[in-house]
């Protein structure tokens, strides 16, 4: 009797132990997707990018924010642990490549570090995005995912239009001889969402091409992901679902 008592207690020890892992797992999980951080530092990048220039030693402050909000990225959207690893080493030599630049007046490291930070802005963008697209549920985090998504597309055209500006060793702007990070900034997130104001315009290409592109994304993004999740957002789901499920129990 005692002993099948003790097998009672056991089995119920287990039973409860397997709950609380189970509950811990998904907090976990929550806590991964933590696109609301991403959206914040990408907000965060976005005002450094507005305050600093974009040479010198304020490039560097600006490259590593925009750098660790890629890394933060590929952490929340559980991309594979070789890709966060080879992101960190890319991260390390964008930021030496920026400080080399600082120290010696020399664009092209700039240049050669600002590629590597648009390329950890893509990696990022398309990890979120994959995220947010095989999500099962449509909830809060899943729709700031989204505008992360379209958030990090406007800072990744940013930097990804100084870098052609000191590639091609012509104003990006006819007008503008020495365009300043808040001025392709601006440009970016206007062309991104088609408000064009039209004081900015590229001279010549390849900003053309590459502010159409932007223009073309940007409107696709909207019309599609964003306005299809909003409209299967429920707000409070999860919430009735939590209380469900303690009623049940």
């Amino acid at each position: 009797m005692a002993r099948g008592g003790r097998s009672r207690n056991a089995a119920e020890a287990a039973e409860l132990s397997g709950m609380n892992r189970e509950r811990w797992l998904r907090r976990a999980q929550r806590a991964s997707d933590a696109f609301g951080l991403v959206l914040l530092l990408v907000l965060a990048t976005y005002v450094l990018a507005s305050l600093l220039d974009n040479h010198g030693w304020p490039a560097v402050i600006e490259l590593g924010a925009g750098t660790g909000t890629a890394l933060v990225a590929l952490v929340s959207a559980h991309a594979p642990a070789r890709i966060v690893r080879a992101a960190i080493g890319l991260t390390g030599l964008a930021i030496a490549l920026a400080a080399v630049a600082a120290i010696t007046g020399a664009r092209g490291w700039l240049s050669a570090g600002a590629l590597l930070e648009v390329t950890l802005l893509t990696a990022a963008m398309l990890a979120v995005l994959y995220r947010v697209a095989i999500s099962d549920a449509v909830d809060s985090r899943t729709i700031l995912g989204a505008i992360s998504v379209y958030a990090i597309l406007g800072l990744l055209f940013t930097f990804l239009y100084g870098t052609v500006e000191r590639i091609q060793g012509t104003p990006f702007f006819g007008h503008l001889s020495e365009p300043q990070s808040s001025d392709f900034l601006f440009f970016s997130f206007t062309t991104l969402t088609t408000t064009g104001y039209g004081n900015l315009v590229p001279a010549g290409q390849p900003g053309r091409m590459l502010s159409g592109l932007e223009m073309m994304i940007g409107q696709i993004f909207l019309v599609t992901l964003v306005a299809r999740l909003v409209t299967l957002w429920r707000p409070g789901s999860r919430l009735r679902e939590r209380r469900a499920e303690r009623t049940e129990g």
